[in-house]
């Protein structure tokens, strides 16, 4: 990787980083089309680049938000059993989904989650 692609795909990092830390969600939403555009990973590769690259965003906002005592552990407790489960079943037979139709899928949360947002 050159140096031109190298501050391309850091600066998509860092847009996933800060709409994951602003919005507490959503960096994957940023990343995956920025991945696509930025870099030569086949559209297979894409998604499961997307969350190599979250998981570590996810794991210092919690440590910050922890850090801040704004968690209400309690409260996330069935999201993060929810989240476990959803992302092992997703782990196991989302690659049998073409590529074309997840990206599709997640065009389609984007755009339902930014008119429900704004309406």
């Amino acid at each position: 990787m050159n140096k031109r692609e190298f501050l391309k795909t850091a600066l998509a990092g860092a847009g996933a980083g800060a709409v994951t830390g602003l919005f507490g969600a959503g960096g994957g939403m940023v990343l995956v089309p920025l991945l696509t555009m930025l870099t030569s990973l086949k559209d297979e590769e894409v998604f499961p680049s997307s969350i190599a690259v979250i998981l570590p965003i996810c794991l210092v906002s919690i440590a910050v938000t922890s850090a801040l005592r704004t968690v209400d552990w309690q409260q996330a407790m069935p999201y993060l059993i929810g989240s476990f489960l959803g992302g092992l079943a997703a782990g196991k037979w989302g690659r049998a989904i073409p590529a074309a139709w997840l990206h599709r899928g997640l065009g389609v949360l984007i755009l339902w989650g930014g008119i429900r947002y704004l309406c």
